[in-house]
C-alpha cells in the first residue's frame, strides 16, 4: 500500500517501466509458454501497481470512502487509509501524537507490527476509527458470510462445480487434460491476469449458506463477460457520479427496459452482466470491480419479474456508489431478501427503495392503502415508472404476495436478453 507522496512517485515510475517492458515484448506464440508467462506476470504487476496508485489518489482526493470501523486484522490498513483520507501527512499524524515523523513511517511501513496495543488505540482514536472484532462459530448456519482466499494456494480446485461448468461450456477436457487443470486454466483466463480480482473478500448476504466455490466460479464467468464488453469498446470510462439514477428509472416504462438499462449503464461506465446462478449459490445479484476501474453489476434473473429486476439492479448500484470504492475491499453477493441486521445491506436496500420511489413520493401514493390495480396504474403514471415497481413494493411491505400479481411483469425479462445471457 502507498503511504506517502514519495512512495506514490516511486510506484508511478515503476509502473512506467513495467508498461515499457510489456510494450517491448513481441506477441507470443501459444506454444511459447515461457513468453506467455512473462507477459502475464508483467500484466499482473501492472494491475497491482495501478490499483495501489488509484487507491491512494482516490483516498487523497476524497473520492473513496474508508471504513470508520475495522476488525483487528484489517486495522493497520484502515489506519493508513484514514490518515490519507483526512488529508494528513505522516508528519501531521506524528505531531498530533507527539512522536518523531520517522516513527509513523516505521509503523506504516510494517503495518504497525511494532506498535503496542495502547498505541494502536491512540492512533485509532485520533483518526476517528473504532475497533470491532466479531466471531462466528463453525456451527453457524447464517447465510451472511465473508469468504476470503489469501491466494491461489488456498484454493481447492477440485471443489469447483466442474460438471456444471462443463455443461455450460465454460471448460472442456480437451487433450485429456485433468478436470482440476481445466478449472485452473479457465479461472486464470476468466478471472484475469490479476487473480486478486476474484480471490479477494466476498460479502454474501442472504438466508442460505452458499457454496463458496460456486460463488468463485460464477464470479470468474461474470468477470470474463464484463471484460469482453469493456475491451470490445462497448463500455465507457466510469465516473463516480450517481445524479443520473433518476433518468435511469425513467427507462422502466419502455417495453424493452432491461436492454435499454444495459445500454444506458454502459455509457456511464458500468457493466451489466446477466448470468444464471450456479447450483448452491442462491444468488440474485452482485456488485464487483473490474481491473479497468469499471464497476460490474451482475444479475441472475433467478426471479424473472420486472419488479425484482428493478429492485435488485438498484440494490447493486447502491453497493457501487456506497461501498465498492471504500476501504473494505469486498465484492458484494446478494440473495434478494430485505436486510434487517446488516448495516451495509440496509444502506443498499434504502438506496434501491429511495432511488425508485422517494419517501416523499411514496407518502403521496394512494395505492399504498387501496392496493388496487387501478390505483397502482394511476400512481405509476404520475411517477413516470413501471407499475411493477409499485406493485412489488406494496406486496413486500404488506407481506401479501397474493395481490397485484398481474402487474409484476412476470416472464418479461429473460427473453429480452436471449439465450446467451450476455
Amino acid at each position: 500500500m502507498i503511504c506517502n507522496e514519495r512512495q506514490y512517485k516511486i510506484t508511478l515510475n515503476q509502473l512506467e517501466k513495467f508498461k515499457a517492458a510489456l510494450d517491448g515484448l513481441s506477441q507470443p506464440e501459444d506454444s511459447d509458454w515461457l513468453q506467455v508467462a512473462n507477459k502475464n506476470a508483467l500484466k499482473s504487476q501492472i494491475s497491482d501497481l495501478e490499483s495501489q496508485l488509484s487507491e491512494y489518489s482516490m483516498l487523497k482526493e476524497g473520492k473513496a470512502r474508508y471504513s470508520l470501523s475495522a476488525d483487528l486484522s484489517s486495522l493497520p490498513r484502515v489506519l493508513i487509509q484514514a490518515r490519507i483520507g483526512k488529508g494528513w501527512s505522516q508528519k501531521d499524524l506524528a505531531e498530533t501524537l507527539s512522536v518523531p515523523p520517522q516513527q509513523i513511517q516505521r509503523y506504516e511501513s510494517s503495518d504497525y507490527m511494532g506498535a503496542s496495543l495502547s498505541r494502536l488505540i491512540e492512533v485509532a482514536s485520533v483518526l476517528g476509527v473504532s475497533i470491532k472484532e466479531t466471531w462466528s462459530g463453525s456451527n453457524s448456519v447464517d447465510g451472511n458470510s465473508v469468504f476470503i482466499w489469501e491466494g491461489e494456494s488456498n484454493v481447492e480446485w477440485n471443489k469447483f462445480p466442474i460438471r456444471e461448468m462443463i455443461k455450460r461450456g465454460w471448460i472442456n477436457l480437451k487433450h485429456q487434460v485433468s478436470a482440476v487443470d481445466a478449472v485452473k486454466e479457465y479461472f486464470s483466463h476468466a478471472a484475469g491476469p490479476e487473480y486478486a480480482t476474484a480471490l479477494h473478500r466476498k460479502k454474501f448476504h442472504g438466508g442460505n449458506s452458499p457454496n463458496e466455490y460456486a460463488l468463485l466460479a460464477w464470479q470468474a464467468r461474470v468477470l470474463e463477460k464484463a471484460r469482453y464488453q469493456v475491451f470490445s469498446g462497448k463500455v465507457s470510462g466510469f465516473e463516480y457520479n450517481d445524479n443520473w439514477v433518476e433518468e435511469l428509472k425513467g427507462l422502466s416504462v419502455k417495453d424493452d427496459a432491461p436492454v435499454k438499462v444495459k445500454e444506458y449503464l454502459a455509457k456511464k461506465g458500468i457493466v451489466l452482466v446477466i448470468e444464471e446462478h450456479l447450483s448452491g449459490t442462491y444468488l440474485d445479484g452482485a456488485a464487483m470491480m473490474l481491473e479497468t476501474g469499471n464497476p460490474v453489476v451482475a444479475l441472475t434473473l433467478r426471479y424473472d419479474r420486472l419488479d425484482n429486476f428493478w429492485f435488485v439492479l438498484m440494490h447493486e448500484l447502491g453497493h457501487v456508489f456506497l461501498h465498492l470504492f471504500d476501504s473494505l475491499n469486498m465484492d458484494f453477493f446478494d440473495e434478494g431478501d430485505i436486510a434487517e441486521d446488516d448495516a451495509l445491506e440496509k444502506e443498499a436496500d434504502e438506496f434501491s427503495l429511495n432511488s425508485l420511489i422517494s419517501p416523499e413520493q411514496w407518502d403521496l401514493c394512494l395505492s399504498r392503502f387501496s392496493m388496487s390495480r387501478e390505483s397502482v396504474l394511476n400512481d405509476a403514471e404520475n411517477l413516470g415508472i413501471h407499475p411493477s415497481i409499485i406493485a412489488g413494493r406494496i406486496r413486500k411491505e404488506n407481506s401479501n404476495y397474493t395481490i397485484l400479481g398481474e402487474l409484476l411483469g412476470q416472464g418479461c425479462v429473460r427473453k429480452l436478453f436471449g439465450e446467451t445471457n450476455s
